[in-house]
């Protein structure tokens, strides 16, 4: 009895509010499926009253079933009927690709209410709400559907960015729910990312897929709750224009791409504006494809294909020698800029070879001027004549900095790490001039050139400055690295070492936080103990308290050191001087073990979370970031060679210092400049922003018909591509099944 009490109770329990089909529905609808137009015509003049827009309990109709199954008679029969609902089938139907059949339904909802076709969907199981037709096929990529729609007049529009806080933005949040207006704009990505619909709607695709993978970068990094569709999208659309270039045959169509001034118009003076345009949005598939290296490659050897195959030792060995070779260089640039060994000379692969070995006199310089005996230095600058070298070579490199920030602009320029590094370094050596500038004038004035060094005052120039210049000498020897970039072996391990920092200068604000809270809660609790004396009565042996705890300064050093596990154990303890006895020979030993019981737990307590748990979080997250180079080694090690040949393709021939001497190669640009600003060309202008610096503007846009040509055969060649890999996938899948039915038929007779 009970068990039949529970079965009622379970009967009665209230559930979903479903739709449920009567037997007649049922039937209709097996009617429909079947796919006999006649035998569903006879049904409906049996029952006129029956509703043909009944659905089941997953919102399906009539209607939806005969689009399904691609019955075209089933589908014009029924849209025949008055009182038929198209309702979303317009919408399964492009999905699916039947195009007559979308038309048919478009047309009937025409018919319905002119420009019906237009509007978005609502209340639908499958599509989200105001889904429209062209979104779903751009979404689902059916070129023919896409085209077909677009001659209906159907259009998209491109979602603004979740950062976007325009007038049309604010009026569509009060409208909506945050939740619908992000589902909308992913819905809305998602379309116009599709390679279909970005071949039919720009004539630059590689292009758009740069700007919207830029974008959604971009809206992954704002809008964190979609940051892995965001990211998703934006390696979808990545891909697209790596695939585009895949489908190059030869080394004209990937130069064609790469000449395109569109987009990047501002850096004219480099060859290849496009791959600058890849670097600036970090397209590293792209840049590190096989088709953009090849090309690059041959354009930094430039013929000289007996530097690609020298191993390491004799390359070493060139550089070496090009260190003597420099002045002779210099003479021929200056005196026959157009002749067969100055064209040589221009050659990126040998404007790196001139500048690495210039750099090595410049390090050499530098460690001389360090190495200096420093028992015999005077107040006042340095008197050797490599002071005079390095205020030289400080000078044309910062000139170098100053050519290329005018050639990239200052956007780009600042956004590039060793520029800023080897800023810095400058920064700092012009630093060193200046105090060796103000403690020479210090001589000068007060005299005392001879003071020995114990005598001088802790803020010294000449003590600033030798301090100053270690901190330069440091950093113009790291700057070796960036040669590293280009070597196969070391080129990873100096991303990875990168990459380690930017994760050490996320962890150093964590690390913050924890030693300023705790050095805030222990600072000064050992004040009134410092400097105490405790003596034993028996042993005579004195202990003094230390001064861990005693002041702010002296709390934030104890706890940093305790990172690297180089502060004492006995920082915490409590030291009070010997109190007077009974008796003058006897002594009372005081212990304020509350105060030291807090002070060892703070010191374990910070020990705890920043050197295990901080420490070892630090290190897991480096191990991932070097596990993630070596992943994809080859894209990552290529993309950052890639923008070292760039630099060295963009410097002057001669390497500082005889960059500041003028040459006929780099005075052009600026007499072009000139020429075209004092008189200006029809269809060119000589422009400056802030942005930019100074570029030539051309008026007329560049219309490039072979490049046209050559982008069409690439999507024609990128769309043939992807249908025989899914016809491949397909031939496999049958392959697979038909083997597996071989295997089933094999085995049931054996067991016969």
């Amino acid at each position: 009895m009970e068990n039949e009490k529970e079965n009622d109770i379970l009967r009665t329990r209230p559930s979903v509010v479903l739709p449920h089909l009567q037997e007649l529905e049922q039937h209709f609808f097996e009617l429909v499926a079947y796919g006999n137009v006649t035998e569903v015509r006879q049904f409906l003049q049996k029952y006129p009253n029956f509703n043909i827009n009944v659905i089941d309990f997953q919102g399906v109709t009539a209607l939806h079933i005969a689009v399904r199954d691609r019955n075209t008679a089933m589908v014009e029969y029924l849209l025949s009927q008055p009182e038929i609902d198209p309702g979303d089938t317009h919408l399964h139907a492009i999905r699916d690709n039947e195009m007559r059949i979308a038309m048919i339904i478009l047309n009937k909802l025409n018919e319905l209410s002119p420009g019906l076709e237009y509007a978005g969907v609502t209340q639908s199981t499958d599509f989200p709400d105001d889904t429209t037709p062209l979104a779903v096929a751009a979404q689902y990529g059916h070129f023919e559907m896409i085209t077909f729609l677009r001659k209906r007049s159907h259009f998209l529009t491109r979602p603004h960015p979740p950062s976007c806080n325009c007038e049309d933005c604010k009026s569509e949040r009060e409208r909506y729910d945050l939740l619908t207006i992000e589902q909308r704009r992913l819905l809305g990505y998602k379309a116009i990312t599709n390679p279909a619909y970005i071949c039919q709607t720009v004539d630059d695709p590689i292009l758009e897929a740069f700007n919207l993978s830029y974008e959604l970068n971009m809206a992954a990094s704002f809008d964190r709750e979609f940051y892995y569709q965001y990211k998703h999208l934006a390696k979808t659309v990545t891909e697209f224009a790596t695939a585009l270039l895949d489908c190059a045959r030869n080394m004209d169509e990937v130069e064609l791409i790469l000449k395109q001034s569109t987009g990047f118009a501002h850096s004219s003076k480099f060859l290849y504006p496009r791959l600058l345009f890849a670097l600036h949005n970090r397209q590293r598939t792209f840049v590190a494809h096989p088709n953009i290296q090849q090309l690059i490659t041959s354009k930094w050897i430039d013929g000289w294909y007996e530097w690609k195959i020298m191993n390491m030792w004799k390359k070493s060995l060139m550089v070496t020698l090009r260190v003597f070779l420099l002045p002779v260089i210099t003479m021929v640039v200056l005196i026959a800029p157009n002749s067969r060994w100055s064209k040589f000379w221009q050659s990126p692969v040998n404007k790196f070879i001139s500048s690495t070995a210039s750099y090595l006199v410049f390090l050499f310089v530098v460690f001389q001027q360090s190495n200096a005996d420093k028992t015999e230095q005077l107040r006042g600058p340095p008197n050797t004549v490599y002071v005079w070298i390095l205020i030289i070579y400080i000078v044309s490199y910062a000139w170098a900095l100053i050519r290329l920030c005018i050639i990239h602009g200052p956007k780009r320029f600042f956004s590039g790490p060793w520029y800023w590094f080897e800023m810095i370094m400058i920064f700092l050596f012009v630093l060193t001039f200046l105090y060796w500038i103000t403690a020479a004038l210090d001589v000068r004035i007060h005299g005392q050139l001879e003071l020995e060094r114990k005598y001088w005052n802790m803020y010294d120039p000449t003590l600033i400055a030798e301090g100053l210049y270690c901190m330069a000498t440091i950093m113009a020897f790291l700057k070796l690295l960036y040669i590293c970039q280009l070597d196969y072996h070391l080129g990873p391990l100096q991303l990875s070492l990168g990459k380690m920092i930017k994760d050490v200068m996320h962890f150093i604000i964590l690390f913050s936080i924890i030693i300023f809270a705790f050095t805030a809660g222990t600072c000064r609790l050992y004040q009134y103990y410092d400097e105490m004396v405790q003596i034993d009565d028996e042993s005579k042996i004195k202990t003094q308290q230390v001064s861990s705890f005693v002041s702010f300064t002296a709390a934030l050093k104890t706890l940093f050191w305790a990172l690297f596990c180089m502060s004492p154990i006995e920082s915490a303890d409590v030291i009070i001087e010997n109190l007077p006895g009974e008796s003058e020979s006897e002594t009372i030993i005081n212990h304020h073990t509350f105060t030291e019981v807090i002070g060892y737990i703070s010191f374990a307590g910070f020990t705890f979370i920043a050197v295990i748990v901080i420490l070892n979080m630090l290190i897991a997250c480096m191990s991932n970031t070097m596990s993630k180079v070596k992943e994809n080694v080859i894209v990552e090690w290529t993309f950052g060679r890639t923008e070292t040949y760039v630099d060295f393709m963009l410097t002057t021939t001669l390497p500082p210092p005889f960059n500041i001497i003028p040459t006929y190669v780099g005075l052009q640009p600026v007499v072009e400049y000139l020429k075209i600003l004092l008189k200006p060309p029809p269809d060119k202008r000589a422009r400056w922003d802030i942005n930019h610096c100074f570029f030539i503007e051309t008026l007329e846009e560049d219309k490039n018909s072979q490049f046209a040509i050559v982008m069409a055969q690439l999507a024609q060649r990128y769309f043939r591509k992807k249908d025989k890999e899914i016809d491949e996938n397909e031939v496999e899948r049958l392959t697979k099944e038909i083997v597996d039915l071989r295997n089933l038929l094999r085995d049931a007779l054996t067991t016969d």
